[in-house]
């Protein structure tokens, strides 16, 4: 059996960064579709955290899998169960970008806690920058 110890912290968005991830049923609906197809991929998930426009994603990735494929099929797998799932007014999704940042074994702690407890970080304004970066979208062009 193969060793490694391998600690990523991935975000990434709702498309257009609209605040959708309001209710409990869908923010349960995400974590539980994260999980399972992080999972399935052979993945250690450690934590996953929502915030109304972003997900957090503490997790433990093997080598065998290259970390863009997997968020690829863990954001495609995660939306499409939210979508074929739940009665929304409009069709989820996310962002094509996401954020990623390694750290050490010693750090898990932290960072888990730190996932784990999103909504109250941003809602009290201790986010980390070290641990996520938000830029506003761009304007259209054209736009003001």
């Amino acid at each position: 059996m193969p060793y490694w110890r391998l600690f990523y912290h991935l975000v990434w968005a709702t498309k257009g960064r609209e605040a959708l991830i309001t209710t409990e049923s869908l923010e349960r609906t995400l974590i539980a579709g994260v999980r399972d197809k992080a999972s399935e991929m052979g993945a250690i998930v450690h934590a996953v955290g929502c915030a109304d426009d972003h997900v957090h994603l503490v997790v433990s990735v093997p080598p065998s899998v290259g970390l863009a494929a997997f968020v690829g099929q863990v954001k495609g797998a995660s939306s499409h169960l939210v979508n074929h799932t739940l009665p929304l007014p409009q069709r989820f999704g996310w962002q094509a970008e996401y954020g990623v940042v390694s750290f050490g074994e010693k750090q898990l702690p932290w960072v888990v806690d730190y996932v784990e407890n999103q909504r109250r970080h941003h809602a009290d304004r201790s986010t980390y920058a070290s641990l996520e970066r938000y830029e506003p979208l761009a304007e259209e062009p054209g736009g003001e």
